[in-house]
């Protein structure tokens, strides 16, 4: 049982664990989130494997949000196939996407 009152917050701390004296790391100061967990300078996974730490980056690219989803194409494939008559669907399904594929020429 912990010693603090029920619901209270717990501060982070590093979570690594040090085998040799059978017992966790408990640093609190510094941490960074990793896969693994928090972790303090000393065990995040590049000080553990020997690497100096990798340097900040510029972030994501520019485009990272305008990128085009698989998701999208996908959608566009099934509607052309709904309106092929290739795939099952409902029948204001199958007129919605034959409409979308072929718009009235005026």
């Amino acid at each position: 049982m912990s010693s603090l009152p029920r619901g209270a917050a717990k501060s982070p701390v590093c979570g690594h664990w040090i085998g040799a004296v059978r017992r966790y790391c408990l640093a609190g100061d510094d941490l960074r989130s990793y896969l693994t967990g928090r972790r303090c300078p000393l065990h995040t996974p590049a000080a553990l494997a020997g690497r100096p730490e990798p340097r900040p980056g510029p972030g994501l690219p520019a485009g990272a949000w305008t990128t085009p989803s698989p998701l999208a194409a996908s959608a566009l494939i099934d509607e052309r196939a709904i309106g092929s008559g290739n795939r099952r669907s409902s029948q204001h399904t199958y007129r919605a996407a034959q409409a979308a594929q072929h718009p009235q020429r005026e």
